[in-house]
């Protein structure tokens, strides 16, 4: 029998209650063991003896950390990990190897193919849950951070520069990606990928206290905006990158970026109240401020441009103004006295 645990690392151990543990061997009494430990700890504990049970499981039931058996019959643990870290949904999930092979080459394969860290066999369950506790306070960090920015109305992506695989992904964020760009991951969007790259190109080695210029792409009169927020790791991060801010590799590692969509249809709509627009009238005149041309406004509305050149004289008439450029600056000036913040 283990001897019992210190009192300060079961209380915390203890405090962990709810996170999800999917533990993978193909041998019932190491299920056995890790399965006992794991619940006096308040862990809820999902098991698979197989790699291919191992990724339905890991689908279904997205738990917050994988204990895996490196050497199964059929699929082993090395191609389960390459598999769970090419899926987007999975992919976040850490995974710690269970190995009795204690080559060097059998760890780096094991880390290479996406394992945070590695225990040995025989199991020490104390160990297990020590090794544990590390990485699961990371990924727990890194999982209210993203419902935070998604309940903020953020979406956040985390892109690995070098390959431009698209890691994870809120919900907010696949949405978005997908309207805008019609992408799905692991694909990250080309002109996306291209601004990450450059960006850090830009930043270099050399430190900066100024944020990269952002990213932002229109779909009709909603605009979505993507900044640069830190270094989360990667394959390619270098020691000790702590953020967009600081000091880092010129490419490469695993970079979060947060998005923002910002819509003006309540622009467009203070517009047509405050001259008496029709709600086409006032698009195009909203668009007018933007510096689109009649053939523009005429391809973002589904209308010719002598349609467009229909509507923009009626507005003329009823703002009292002669040309394109005395409209777009009236209107200008009544939308900054009702939305301050509004940019052009």
């Amino acid at each position: 029998m283990n001897p019992p645990l210190p009192s300060a690392v079961a209380a915390l151990l203890d405090q962990q209650q709810g996170d999800r543990v999917l533990v993978v061997d193909d041998v019932p009494d190491n299920l056995s063991l890790l399965h006992d430990a794991l619940d006096e700890h308040g862990y809820t504990v999902l098991a698979a003896t197989s790699g291919e049970a191992a990724l339905a499981s890991a689908l279904q039931g997205q738990p917050d950390i994988v204990l895996l058996d490196a050497m199964m019959p059929g699929m082993d643990g090395f191609e389960v990990a390459r598999r769970l870290k090419a899926n987007p949904l999975t992919a976040h999930i850490p995974i710690i190897f269970m190995t009795g092979l204690t080559e060097t080459e059998h760890l780096v394969a094991a880390l290479q193919a996406g394992g945070v860290d590695y225990v040995t066999k025989p199991l020490d369950p104390r160990a297990v849950l020590a090794r544990m506790q590390v990485h699961l306070q990371g990924a727990r960090q890194a999982r209210q951070t993203r419902q935070a920015l998604d309940a903020f109305g953020y979406a956040s992506i985390a892109v690995r520069a070098s390959t431009g695989r698209l890691l994870w992904q809120t919900p907010l964020a696949r949405e978005l990606l997908q309207l805008y760009y019609g992408t799905v991951a692991p694909q990250t969007p080309a002109p996306v990928l291209a601004w990450l790259r450059r960006s850090l190109e830009e930043m270099g080695d050399a430190p900066s206290t100024q944020e990269p210029p952002r990213l932002s792409a229109e779909l009709g009169a909603r605009r979505l905006s993507f900044r640069l927020h830190n270094c989360i790791g990667g394959e390619d991060a270098p020691s000790g990158a702590s953020g967009a801010t600081g000091t880092t590799s010129a490419v490469g590692g695993d970079w979060l970026i947060v998005m923002r969509e910002v819509s003006d249809a309540a622009v467009i709509r203070s517009l047509g109240l405050v001259f008496s627009l029709t709600a086409r009238e006032a698009e195009v005149l909203y668009w007018v401020v933007k510096g689109k041309i009649n053939r523009d406004i005429g391809e973002i509305l589904g209308a010719s441009p002598a349609t467009v050149k229909k509507h923009l004289e009626r507005i003329h008439a009823k703002l009292g103004v002669e040309t394109r450029t005395a409209a777009a600056a009236m209107a200008l000036t009544r939308v900054r006295e009702m939305h301050p913040s509004w940019e052009v």
